[in-house]
């Protein structure tokens, strides 16, 4: 009797254990993630560290990181890399971090930004938190990396910040398999990409933000990031085709003519410039200076 148990719990502790553990493969993870595509996030108070409600939402923020880290550990993933991509990125709350998460804070002054510490060793990129491109109807907080950007495009496709980061994952061969955001962001990336799992966790209405409630949220990301996992066979890299070219569109003059001074940009209309090259992360840099 003594041995039918042990039999019976060695089983269920097997059939408990997530795929990769179980067939001793790696499966390596990065999560980009930034703030005004939280779930509740309405105003740019909200995601400032002013604001009155910056640490009710770094919070919810924290909460959804370990959501999706809960998700991807269910579905067997041994390494996990956070890179908090907001503001200061700084906002994160260490001490509340799922243990299992390594974290990337502030930033290192490289061109990859958003996506600093990914390389060709990860499976999977993910991004929480996310939002639509500039100039978006019924977005939440849109906006393509700062105020003084109204346009990034590659190769004459528009691109928000989730499309250019998945080209940097791209670069590297790693394809993005997961985004939560707001409703227009999701929308944005599954025109970009032939499959990708989304979660909309909340919907614009002009400024105004129609949201989930922040458990439903956790569980629809936990579980569309382990379905996403458990699918990697589903999931390409995003590519384009070289050489790449940047057109870029700023708000003012004196950031355009500032820009133009950079090796290779070249000014191709009102308040327009354009940078190629056959290397993405070549492009990046270029754009890290020439929107200054």
């Amino acid at each position: 009797m003594k041995r039918q148990i042990l039999t019976a719990l060695l089983l269920m502790a097997a059939f408990s254990t997530p795929a990769g553990a179980q067939s001793g493969q790696k499966l390596k993870v990065f999560i980009s993630v930034d703030m005004e595509g939280i779930t509740g996030v309405a105003n740019w108070e909200d995601v400032s560290t002013s604001g009155r409600e910056y640490g009710y939402f770094r919070k919810i923020m924290t909460q959804e990181v370990n959501a999706a880290v809960e998700g991807a550990l269910a579905a067997g993933a041994t390494d996990i890399v956070v890179r908090d991509s907001h503001g200061s990125a700084r906002n994160l709350m260490p001490e509340l971090l799922n243990e299992n998460a390594r974290l990337i804070r502030n930033w290192s002054g490289g061109p990859q930004g958003m996506m600093d510490g990914i390389d060709e060793t990860f499976d999977a990129a993910m991004f929480i938190g996310y939002h639509a491109r500039a100039g978006t109807p019924d977005a939440l907080l849109e906006h393509t990396t700062s105020g003084g950007v109204t346009d990034f495009s590659i190769n004459g496709v528009s691109l928000p910040e989730a499309g250019y980061n998945a080209l940097i994952a791209g670069h590297y061969g790693v394809p993005l398999v997961f985004v939560a955001g707001d409703h227009a962001l999701c929308e944005q990336v599954e025109a970009l990409l032939d499959e990708v799992e989304t979660v909309a966790v909340k919907q614009g209405i002009g400024a105004a933000a129609l949201s989930l409630h922040p458990e439903v949220s956790h569980a629809r990301i936990r579980e569309g990031v382990e379905r996403a996992l458990r699918n990697l066979d589903r999931y390409e890299p995003l590519t384009m085709q070289r050489p790449y070219t940047l057109t870029l569109r700023l708000k003012n003059e004196e950031a355009v003519y500032t820009g133009s001074f950079f090796p290779g940009a070249q000014r191709t209309g009102n308040w327009e410039l354009t940078y190629t090259s056959d290397d993405f992360i070549d492009v990046m840099y270029a754009y890290s200076v020439m929107r200054r």
